[in-house]
């Protein structure tokens, strides 16, 4: 790969003809339109958060560098940004008018109200950029290389960059779009950002069935020019998961919606008989994983493991030891009542606490409290076959 060193393009030069669109996904350009600013494989602007940007015009008025800036040159007299692009967005967007910061009174300024000679300070900062050539494959293993300002890519991020195409341009533009109607909706399902490509992540996660699969499908629909099966697949993940689920919940998001929706969606649920065995669980105070009721119920009320139920406390364990012990030691059996009933070598075994569990006598799924009453000690072996039996 070829690098050339330019040190005199001011930030007045890339300024000039500086496009900002508001929609993630859509190209920024600058440098008299000759710089695009945002290719297709590039993340979105992550830097609106009224600190980073702020801090890059805080570095050019106090003549801080930026540190080094990457271009691409993608043919004669076109440019793309290979790092650098949330700097430049953010003094881009601060000529423009897009924010303001706050002065040494703590008095908001946008660009247009400095004073000249703070206007000319960033205008006429000079940025240290080398401008790059070579194949496809280089640029984007050196793209994958670069730690831009601090924040590296997450992995989604790279592949957006690794297969970068009209597919990744058409799925950004759906899923990575803060201003899409639908994010509301999506938000009380996935967790993550927006903008760190996070609902992009989910989508194909679900379409690919596997979250080690994302980087195979990518390669595989490069070059489609549609995203169809794409969203298709995730609009029915979502319209399943709220019609069965007609409540709501906070602890849904976040949820691997895409595994439930393979595992359970050619079963037929009453969304009414789930809500109210929803709402049963989540006033039931030895429940301790909340996440875990909604596979709970999907499964047909049977693995309790989901809910993390309230184990009986060690006090309760060491008492009942002792009186299972001591009982059994009279009868000249197993101190293990599954045991005591067999026809093994284990009938008369005595087990050491460490080799026991505590159980519900009635299961808790059939009613059954966690209270002393209802703890007995089995070995092992037998706990974990007896199951919610």
């Amino acid at each position: 790969m070829k690098t050339t060193l330019k040190t005199e393009i001011t930030v007045k030069d890339i300024c000039d003809g500086f496009v900002y669109n508001e929609l993630e996904g859509k190209g920024l350009f600058g440098l008299s339109g000759t710089l695009t600013i945002q290719p297709e494989y590039q993340r979105n602007y992550i830097y609106a958060d009224g600190k980073k940007d702020v801090a890059v015009i805080d570095s050019l008025l106090k003549g801080y560098p930026l540190g080094l800036i990457y271009f691409n040159k993608v043919s004669e007299g076109n440019l793309e940004v290979l790092d650098g692009q949330q700097r430049i967005t953010s003094f881009g967007r601060f000529v423009t008018n897009k924010f303001a910061i706050k002065d040494d009174n703590d008095m908001e300024q946008y660009f247009s109200g400095l004073a000249k000679d703070k206007q000319n300070k960033i205008l006429d900062s000079k940025l240290t950029i080398y401008e790059c050539e070579g194949e496809e494959s280089e640029i984007k293993e050196w793209f994958k290389t670069i730690n831009i300002a601090g924040v590296p890519l997450n992995n989604q991020e790279l592949l957006n960059a690794i297969y970068s195409g009209e597919f990744v341009t058409l799925a950004k533009e759906e899923f990575s779009n803060s201003q899409n109607s639908n994010i509301q909706k999506w938000g009380a399902y996935i967790s993550g950002s927006v903008d760190r490509q996070s609902y992009l992540e989910r989508a194909l996660e679900w379409v690919s069935k596997s979250k080690e699969n994302i980087d195979g499908y990518m390669s595989l629909h490069r070059f489609d020019n549609n995203i169809t099966e794409l969203k298709n697949y995730f609009n029915s993940v979502i319209d399943w998961t709220s019609t069965v689920f007609i409540d709501v919940e906070k602890e849904m998001c976040g949820l691997e919606w895409g595994r439930l929706y393979e595992t359970y969606h050619k079963k037929a649920f009453n969304p009414k008989t789930l809500s109210e065995e929803v709402q049963k669980l989540y006033a039931d105070s030895y429940v301790k994983n909340r996440k875990g009721i909604f596979e709970y119920v999907l499964g047909g009320l049977e693995d309790t493991k989901l809910l993390q139920v309230r184990v009986f406390d060690d006090a309760t364990k060491k008492s009942t030891y002792k009186k299972q012990t001591k009982e059994a030691k009279e009868k000249g059996i197993s101190n293990c009542p599954l045991c005591a009933v067999g026809n093994n070598t284990n009938k008369t075994k005595i087990w050491s606490q460490n080799e026991m569990d505590a159980d519900h006598v009635t299961a808790w799924s059939k009613g059954g409290e966690t209270i002393k009453s209802n703890c007995e000690m089995l070995c092992k072996t037998h706990n974990r076959a007896k199951g919610n039996k």
